[in-house]
């Protein structure tokens, strides 16, 4: 096997919850709540019923997997593409860039009730997929090379479920030689006016990576070079590039450094809901003639670039629309999950406010892209005025961190409508001590939705 398959498989299979230093257990729990209330509050999103109808009366086999807001019991694959497809869904899940780091969470939510973990070895397989992702998605930089995030998603979840399997390292080397082999996922998933696969794309790439995982551990053997060999990564898209030796991983950990959204819109789009806030409490709506929105070269080309962008058609296009995104919120004064809604991103009357608004890529905001974002609005009144407003590093990134509070209301806000206040505050309480509970039945019990209760954001 060639190194970075070596690397990866030796730090997944050795790193134990007391390796952790305690600022990472707490970055760990709040990302954990943060994922399990996106979850919640998808449990009946487009996606997900869909994805039962395919999935539903799959024999649980010998690893039966947990579906999130549910006591029923799935086939680990299926369990992991739901669970995954609800905590993606609003997208309102956190961020690194390169994608999202807790989709992967929809893998071990589904099987850690059934391998017999304990809360501490649940966080332990969650800082393994955290660290495997944000390493190989900084080094290989497929984001930029327009491949999607489910590439680096795959690899992390199979080392994630190596490590909450507690395989040998030599099993786990081929499940990831398997994972990297079996899918490049393309970028035009996140392309133009968005499809319901937007919201799905990782739970497939999750899928894929707790199923070669377990072919894996019954002796199924992969590519002996995935990363380095012929035709391997290297050779047909990404180059040579280093990758940290995990061994020499020490306590420089960047699962800290992944970053939480405080409102419920693609990342780079949390410093233009701040900005708009700003600009409706200086200047009348009416009085507006023009909006420059200044940003980084990413946040252009993610949702400021394509004419989709300024009439969206669908859900996920609208939480991709930084026009949308920034007149909605002039107008409503903020964003929530009924921004969402049909009617709301349909609007025609908002349409004229969204044309005056232009993306422009800048390259000193560039300059300082990924560790500080920034951006610069610049909007001219109807007399000629022109008023600035800049923000930097919003809410939930690394240097400006929400705190517990912010989590806890978050998740409350999330949870309530679909568990009820009492048990939403219960379950909270729950999961905010997993690590240390013996067993996790009682915190997957806590948010099992009653068929009384709401279903989820169904638009």
């Amino acid at each position: 096997m060639d190194r970075i398959t070596q690397s990866i498989a030796a730090f997944a299979t050795h790193l134990h919850f007391d390796d952790l230093p305690a600022e990472v257990v707490e970055v760990g729990r709040q990302r954990l709540i943060d994922s399990l209330g996106c979850g919640l509050a998808a449990a009946d999103c487009d996606q997900v019923r869909i994805a039962h109808r395919v999935f539903d009366g799959s024999a649980p086999g010998r690893l039966p997997g947990r579906v999130l807001g549910s006591s029923v019991k799935s086939a680990p694959m299926a369990a992991t593409f739901l669970n995954t497809a609800m905590i993606r869904y609003l997208d309102f899940n956190d961020f690194y860039p390169g994608g999202h780091p807790s989709d992967i969470l929809g893998a071990l939510l589904a099987i850690a009730e059934s391998v017999e973990a304990d809360g501490k070895r649940l966080l332990t397989s969650m800082v393994v997929a955290y660290e495997v992702f944000t390493r190989l998605s900084d080094s290989a930089k497929l984001r930029e090379r327009g491949w999607d995030q489910g590439y680096a998603i795959g690899v992390a979840t199979a080392a994630a479920v190596g490590n909450l399997l507690q395989l040998k390292a030599d099993a786990l080397r081929h499940g990831l030689a398997i994972v990297a082999v079996g899918s490049v996922p393309l970028r035009a998933t996140r392309a133009g006016s968005l499809s319901h696969w937007k919201g799905a794309a990782t739970a497939y790439a999750t899928h894929n990576a707790v199923l070669a995982t377990l072919l894996a551990a019954e002796g199924m053997t992969g590519p002996e070079q995935p990363f380095q060999g012929r035709h391997g990564l290297w050779e047909q898209i990404t180059g040579p590039f280093d990758l940290q030796p995990y061994e020499e991983l020490g306590s420089q950990y960047l699962t800290p450094k992944t970053r939480l959204k405080y409102w419920p819109v693609e990342y780079n789009a949390q410093a233009a809901v701040w900005a708009a806030k700003e600009l409706r409490s200086r200047v009348p709506i009416a009085d507006l003639a023009s909006i420059d929105v200044r940003v980084y070269w990413s946040a252009w080309h993610e949702i400021g670039s394509e004419p989709a962008k300024w009439d969206p058609q669908t859900r996920e296009t609208a939480d991709h629309s930084l026009p949308y995104i920034f007149a909605r919120t002039l107008v409503d004064g903020a964003i929530d999950l009924g921004s969402f809604r049909e009617t709301a991103f349909k609007d025609p009357t908002l349409r004229p406010l969204m044309a005056k608004i232009r993306v422009i890529q800048d390259d000193e905001i560039e300059a300082l892209w990924p560790s500080t974002v920034a951006m610069r609005v610049e909007a001219t009144d109807s007399a000629g005025k022109v008023h600035s407003i800049e923000v930097v590093n919003p809410l939930g990134h690394e240097d400006n961190p929400m705190q517990d509070s912010d989590v806890r209301a978050k998740f409350m806000s999330l949870a309530a409508p679909v568990l009820g206040e009492k048990r939403a505050l219960d379950a909270l309480e729950t999961w905010w001590r997993v690590e240390e509970l013996q067993h996790l039945n009682e915190a997957f019990d806590s948010i099992v939705i009653s068929p009384r209760m709401s279903m989820g954001t169904s638009q």
